[in-house]
């Protein structure tokens, strides 16, 4: 920007760790100069932007530019951004179409090249990016780190093609992200001691401590589906340097609500030293991934948040590189043109599909557990029709589940799965990680098939049917993100998510963020690929029923 800004304060230097009543001049972008004001002439506090450490924008289910248009509200000013998803779908191309769309708002986004495309050889997904792929991204100035390593077991096990795309950060000098649930003890010293970096996946606090001694830094996740803030919030006293706040999957409600300001807020509640805090919000996560972001300084980009006061935390005004993008709780980024790309080959399915005969044995049930990504496996008898098929049995919250391929035609993959909750209906997904294949969970087989039939016919989105009523939210791009306004998509997205709770039943907090995390094979124990049910505590294919 051409014009001089005076932006007047109680500034919040986070290099010092110090309040000071502070003008700046901002102009061209950066922060020109820095003097004393006069403590009456300071109604407002000025902090850094907040940033996220790790997020799938593809979750939001917004093209990038819409992301940022509803983000800034709530002082964000940039993600360390994962392209994972439409990666898988896609491949390279997805991920230039990422970075081509955010490049068309002022945003910061900061992506990186995913590691795992496919994310295992155990599902279908619609391309693939090599170490030869990953070699070239890792070339370009606008990729920024090797995105989460969640193959530990091919770390581990000197997996060659995947040492070979850590290697290429590491000539690259960019950072490595992890992703290893559960990992404790010599086996994390060797997953660190590959390149890896981070891990926004620790679900107690022994196992951050673990990943901490063992020199990773832990990303705190608070999404829609996974929150662990309430397990590893103690980290922020006795590790605040190692820590950095993140997202990882916010669907558009979620998103809505609100971002890093609700973590920030959350931990200054609890009584953490606020510079801490904060610095988990900006500067720790800055300084990680070398990002050409400000902390306030006199020559820093100017990328800051004003703030009503240090208890309410009202975000007032977002700024980037100079330019006020949020004002009052309204977004002042406009829309961009986007186009639809898509990798989908549609199929009608006949509801004879999801038959499956009764072995007269135990099935094995994924059991989905609120606020996490890991299952567990249980045992129990299934219930069956007339003609000795197995079928869903609402009373006891046992369901019937499926995975059918996008990419070929291919049977579905069937399972049963507790605690979805659905009285009534089906529910269907075509954002289901990490290959996004379509998954659907119902009370009946019929529900089912019209379920899927009916993303089949818009080519991917979310949907709900019972009786005589279909909801649908299209996701035209890679079956995982619309093109529409940001807010319109949310209204949409809250209307069939208050569907599925209210007249269908589920009592989950995000059905269908949770709904999707049940193909992601990589994390334990029991998943369903296109391919079939999946045992990821040994990393392979299980049979359905239980062998006596």
């Amino acid at each position: 920007m051409s014009h001089t800004q005076e932006i007047t304060g109680y500034r919040i230097d986070l290099e010092k760790n110090q309040i000071v009543p502070s003008r700046m001049l901002v102009s061209e972008g950066i922060i020109q100069s820095i003097v004393s004001a006069p403590e009456a002439d300071c109604q407002q506090y000025i902090l850094p932007g907040f940033l996220d450490a790790h997020v799938h924008i593809e979750s939001s289910l917004m093209i990038p530019s819409e992301f940022a248009r509803m983000a800034v509200v709530h002082g964000t000013v940039g993600t360390v951004s994962d392209p994972h998803e439409i990666a898988n779908v896609m491949g390279i191309f997805g991920v230039k179409y990422m970075l081509s769309n955010a490049a068309k708002v002022p945003f910061h986004f900061f992506f990186g090249a995913p590691s795992c495309v496919p994310a295992t050889v155990f599902e279908t997904s619609g391309d693939q990016i090599d170490s030869a792929g990953v070699d070239y991204l890792m070339q370009r100035p606008d990729i920024w780190y090797l995105a989460e390593v969640m193959n530990f077991p091919g770390v581990l096990a000197g997996d060659e093609e995947l040492l070979r795309k850590i290697e290429s950060a590491r000539r690259a000098g960019k950072p490595i992200d992890g992703h290893a649930p559960g990992l404790r003890g010599k086996d994390v010293l060797n997953y660190a001691a590959a390149g890896i970096t981070t891990d926004h996946e620790c679900f107690t606090l022994e196992e951050a401590l673990d990943k901490i001694a063992a020199g990773m830094k832990i990303q705190i996740r608070e999404g829609s589906a996974a929150r662990n803030f309430e397990a590893l919030h103690p980290l922020l006293a006795s590790h605040p340097e190692k820590v950095m706040f993140c997202s990882d999957d916010k669907h558009p409600d979620s998103l809505a609500e609100g971002h890093i300001n609700l973590i920030v807020k959350r931990a200054l509640v609890l009584g953490y030293n606020m510079y801490d805090v904060l610095r988990a919000a900006s500067k720790n996560i800055r300084d990680h991934y070398k990002l050409p972001l400000g902390m306030l300084q006199e020559g820093d980009p100017a990328d800051f948040i004003v703030v009503n006061n240090l208890s309410e935390f009202k975000i007032l005004e977002t700024y980037i590189k100079g330019q006020k993008v949020a004002d009052s709780g309204k977004t002042l980024i406009k829309s961009v043109a986007a186009e639809a790309e898509n990798r989908f080959h549609a199929r009608h399915v006949d509801v004879s599909e999801f038959y499956i005969k009764n072995r007269d044995a135990q099935i094995k049930v994924i059991e989905a557990l609120e606020g996490q990504l890991i299952t567990n496996c249980l045992l129990e008898a299934p219930l069956t029709d007339a003609l000795g098929n197995c079928i869903s049995d609402p009373g006891r919250d046992i369901l019937k589940i499926a995975v059918i391929n996008r990419y070929r035609q291919l049977p579905p993959a069937i399972a049963f799965i507790k605690n979805i909750g659905l009285k009534k209906g089906a529910i269907a997904s075509s954002v289901a990680h990490d290959s996004h294949n379509i998954v659907v969970v119902g009370c009946s087989d019929s529900d089912m098939a019209r379920a899927v039939n009916l993303l089949m016919k818009t080519r991917g989105g979310l949907c709900a049917v019972c009786a005589e009523v279909d909801h649908v939210l299209p996701l035209p791009v890679a079956g995982l993100m619309s093109t529409s306004d940001a807010f319109e998509v949310t209204e949409t997205y809250t209307a069939l998510d208050k569907y599925v709770k209210e007249k269908l039943g589920s009592p989950l907090r995000a059905p269908f963020m949770t709904l999707s995390f049940m193909a992601l094979l990589v994390i334990p124990s029991l998943k369903l690929s296109d391919l079939g049910l999946f045992d990821g505590d040994r990393f392979c294919f299980t049979d359905l029923f239980e062998k006596e």
